[in-house]
């Protein structure tokens, strides 16, 4: 079977594993050092504002971590509730609900896992980032860690026997 992999140019480098680009000997690589500020450093001054505000609105609901991972900006507590992918012009905002929403600012909805359902909505500008939204992202932040958690094993010793 063919490699789906491109030809590597004349010069000398190598692939990254992670990103697929093609690096340049001693040239410093570091698609695993993305930050939150590299992802938004392009954005309009209405999409900064809007991501500024998503941000501050996040911070309030309690303890997390904020980190950039490839292309999003992820918001976790034990695991991700919600996270931003920044486009040219748009705000793209998944977040994890134990529910399935139907609502006219809903773009689209996935399963993600038996518990999980992932929900798409785009902010364009700051005055989005208000109420359904902030809501659900509060919901989102509240349920994380019940709707990521490993259902416990039963116990042999206190199980009912099986015929």
């Amino acid at each position: 079977m063919k490699s789906a992999r491109k030809a590597a140019p004349a010069s000398e480098g190598r692939e990254c594993y992670h990103c697929h680009e093609w690096v340049e000997d001693p040239k410093q690589h570091d698609c695993w050092t993305t930050t939150a500020e590299r992802l938004t450093a392009d954005l309009t001054e209405e999409l900064r504002d809007a991501w500024e505000r998503l941000r501050e609105t996040a911070a309030e609901f309690g303890k997390q971590r904020i980190y950039a991972s490839h292309k999003s900006i992820m918001f976790a507590r034990e695991t991700c509730y919600f996270f931003v992918r920044p486009r040219k012009k748009v705000l793209e905002v998944w977040f994890f609900l134990g529910r399935t929403l139907k609502a006219p600012l809903v773009r689209k909805t996935e399963r993600a896992s038996r518990l999980k359902v992932a929900h798409l909505v785009h902010v364009t500008h700051r005055d989005q980032v208000e109420a359904p939204l902030t809501e659900w992202l509060k919901e989102a932040y509240q349920t994380s860690n019940r709707l990521s958690a490993k259902p416990a094993a039963p116990n042999r010793r206190t199980a009912a026997p099986t015929k």
